[in-house]
């Protein structure tokens, strides 16, 4: 039986939890992204995504072995859809975002357990190109699972 299961709505402060440690870990603390002020905001969306078997987002968690209610570790995805184009004439892109493992249980698998969950939830879903952004901490574990480097001429526009 795997470790990994598909978050539920009941998850959704844990959920945040480890994406607040995954953005601490990436910004420096003090900045504006350390803040936790928006998670309470943020919990009815997550919910009623968590809520949607069908939809195109899904969060794969594992249950901290020490902290009854705690999550070790999380990686979750969403499904776009882009103007098909040779080589994914459906449009589907996967999108991976939030890969976090608790501080105190790394180096124990976890992560790897769920992003290979979330790799066969995309494949069943038909899903042939499948898009993160890296830390160089997280690299190697992304390299091993096939991730490859891309130029990236993305740009933003905050609104």
């Amino acid at each position: 039986m795997s470790l990994v299961r598909r978050a539920v709505p009941e998850d959704a402060h844990e959920v945040l939890r480890l994406r607040q440690v995954m953005i601490d870990s990436v910004f420096p603390s003090g900045s504006s992204v350390s803040s936790t002020e928006w998670h309470e905001e943020s919990l009815p969306a997550l919910r009623g995504r968590l809520a949607d078997p069908d939809g195109g987002f899904a969060a794969f968690v594992v249950d901290h072995p020490e902290r009854p209610g705690a999550l070790a570790a999380l990686v979750a995805g969403t499904i776009e859809y882009r103007i098909g184009r040779f080589g994914n004439p459906q449009g589907r892109v996967g999108h991976v975002f939030s890969v976090a493992t608790d501080p105190d249980v790394r180096r124990r698998g976890y992560a790897r357990a769920c992003m290979e969950e979330l790799l066969d939830w995309f494949r069943e879903r038909g899903v042939p190109q499948v898009d993160l952004n890296a830390s160089a901490q997280a690299e190697p574990l992304y390299a091993s699972l096939g991730f490859v480097r891309k130029p990236d001429p993305s740009m933003r526009l905050q609104l």
